[in-house]
């Protein structure tokens, strides 16, 4: 592709935020067409700013999917609430995703709150359209009165009804969001779909498979560093250690005779090896590590601070 080609496409960077549980890494995996960051039911799941890039005719549009803003009961709530604040920092535009099926809550108007403050293109997704969309006008007269209450000119966001499950509206969103970036030069090579470090990668696979067997039983209280990976030859070998904080919690992610552990491995090994192409073999540890979760060497190491 010709120089002057390349710098006539379309290239930047959309932050995707809103609370947790509205759906952002469904609908970031969706509109990037492969799986960029885990999905289950929990708070806390997306724990780190990933970002994901889409390259075609259009240009190239780089999703920064972010944890979900919550009432943050501990410390490793508290730095997930920091990285989401900051994710839209240095970015060319932000999706505020919403669930459209379900009443705002404090969460949602906290964003519109920052997001009124800002210069950038704002974007709405209505997401979750495929449970309903009851709650859309709801949402649109709280950014109404918010707007009219912070004394400036605030121009009105695009709004989108979208469903990350059945794909409605997405074409749509992915033509507003690629048309409202500016021209230039590609940020990655065209290849490139994330630049999240690999291990990091991994070790959140292996955490999705536990928060979905696990539910709300203990999830908050794990997290998964992979120590070992070799990644050359016709197999892929991985050795992780599951932190938790106390011994009882050791007990429940084990499972009777080991049940849940190998269920854990088992699941892990599959996805990773369709989504690396080759076969992946996954070996799973256990450590107790109390109040991990307010250690700061640990915390960086998981890729949780900077």
């Amino acid at each position: 592709m010709s120089q002057e080609a390349t710098e006539n496409r379309r290239v930047g960077m959309v932050a995707v935020v809103g609370r947790a549980n509205v759906g952002k890494s469904s609908l970031s995996n969706a509109l990037l067409g492969e799986k960029l960051s885990i999905v289950s039911p929990v708070a806390q799941t997306t724990r780190n700013v990933i970002r994901g890039v889409l390259t075609d005719a259009r240009g190239q549009l780089v999703l920064v999917d972010t944890p979900g803003l919550h009432k943050a009961p501990g410390e490793l709530g508290k730095v997930m609430n920091r990285l989401a604040r900051s994710s839209v920092e240095g970015v060319d535009a932000i999706v505020l995703v919403v669930d459209a099926s379900a009443p705002p809550r404090d969460e949602d108007e906290g964003w519109m709150r920052r997001l009124v403050r800002e210069e950038l293109p704002i974007v709405i997704a209505l997401n979750k359209t495929d449970l309903g969309r009851r709650h859309e006008s709801d949402y649109r007269e709280r950014w109404r009165v918010i707007a009219a209450e912070s004394g400036r000119e605030v121009p009105e966001p695009r709004w989108f009804p979208v469903s990350a499950v059945s794909g409605d509206g997405q074409s749509e969103l992915l033509d507003a969001l690629f048309a409202g970036l500016p021209l230039g030069p590609l940020l990655f090579p065209e290849d490139i779909f994330s630049d999240y470090p690999r291990k990091l990668a991994i070790a959140d696979v292996i955490r999705e498979k536990l928060f979905l067997s696990l539910r709300e039983e203990l999830p908050h209280a794990i997290a998964v560093w992979v120590e070992k990976l070799e990644d050359e030859g016709p197999e892929w070998h991985v050795r992780a250690i599951i932190y938790v904080n106390k011994y009882s919690q050791k007990g429940i992610v084990i499972g009777e005779k080991g049940r849940m552990l190998r269920k854990a491995k088992r699941s892990s090994e599959a996805e990773l090896s369709n989504l690396y192409e080759v076969p992946v073999t996954v070996e799973l540890w256990v450590k107790v590590e109390k109040d991990w979760s307010r250690n700061f060497w640990l915390l960086k190491k998981f890729g949780y601070v900077g």
